[in-house]
């Protein structure tokens, strides 16, 4: 089945000029003669738009990924167009609007106030609405605590990808997130499926300091996976996006459960729906390939 699955992405990534399709082509050890190239002229255009600001069109979402998007082209860590993007990102920490702001008797019982979150982003005031908001993976955030929450964990995994990853308001992100994962005992609790997942996927990549807590975040997400290989109130590509990046065997065994999951929703020409279909197809390409191993 396996085989069969990634033949069918193999064929679909084979002729794409996109960033997904160099990183897909990488994957399966088939880059064209033409990719440097290409490679060059995809981060050309995705540094074109990027303002005097640092920003991309003033906005946090596009900021954010424009990041990940360079990182995964091959832009250093310490590049003047990582840092530009980054500068921006990083003066909206602890502004008003990040999640945990404010205090209420039930959220602080849940360490989630004020006077125990540090360090998030603030995606937006707190008289904007976010939610509902889709991610590049194709998850869409309907509730705004959630929405707050998942974009400030893709802001510090930005962050942890580049030379900010050892600022001490990093630091303070990193922190104050593992302290709240602790908690996280309940699949349904205070903080929500989805919630859970995006702070594992960032804590993934908080080195050896967090990887007890990852440990056990794995282990939470593990367990409630069902019958069919996929998670109850969760969306799969999130969450196999999520496990592979914290590269632990558990995780592993998570993801090569999912492959009938995998196997039910992709379509003849390999995708898997019409949502974020790029993104979604390259996470099923490198859950197969880690599961084959």
């Amino acid at each position: 089945m396996t085989s069969q699955l990634l033949d069918r992405l193999a064929l679909y990534f084979s002729g794409e000029s996109t960033r997904q399709g160099l990183l897909a082509r990488a994957a399966l050890q088939a880059r064209s003669s033409a990719d440097a190239e290409l490679t060059r002229k995809l981060a050309d255009s995705l540094e074109a738009d990027i303002r005097a600001d640092g920003s991309v069109s003033s906005a946090t979402l596009p900021t954010v990924w424009r990041v990940h998007q360079l990182r995964d082209l091959g832009h250093g860590p310490g590049d003047p167009s990582i840092v530009g993007l980054m500068g921006w990102v990083m003066a909206l920490q602890d502004r008003p609007g990040a999640f945990g702001q404010g205090c209420d008797k039930e959220r602080h019982h849940q360490r989630a106030c004020e006077h125990y979150v540090q360090g998030f982003f603030s995606p937006a005031p707190p008289g904007v609405r976010l939610a509902p908001v889709t991610f590049p993976n194709g998850k869409v955030f309907r509730a705004e605590p959630a929405a707050r929450f998942s974009l400030s964990c893709l802001a510090l995994r930005a962050a942890l990808r580049t030379d900010f990853a050892e600022r001490p308001a990093v630091h303070r992100h990193t922190r104050s997130l593992s302290a709240l994962a602790t908690g996280w005992t309940s699949w349904n609790g205070f903080f929500g499926p989805d919630t859970i997942v995006s702070g594992m996927h960032a804590l993934a990549l908080a080195g050896p300091a967090h990887r007890t807590v990852v440990a056990t975040l794995v282990g939470l997400v593990a367990a409630h996976q069902d019958a069919s290989g996929t998670w109850p109130n969760t969306d799969l590509f999130h969450a196999l996006d999520a496990l592979m990046a914290t590269g632990l065997p558990e995780a592993q065994a998570a993801v090569r459960r999912a492959e009938p999951a995998l196997a039910a929703r992709q379509r003849a020409d390999g995708s898997f729906g019409v949502s974020a279909q790029q993104e979604r197809a390259l996470i099923g390409l490198r859950a197969l390939l880690w599961s084959a191993e």
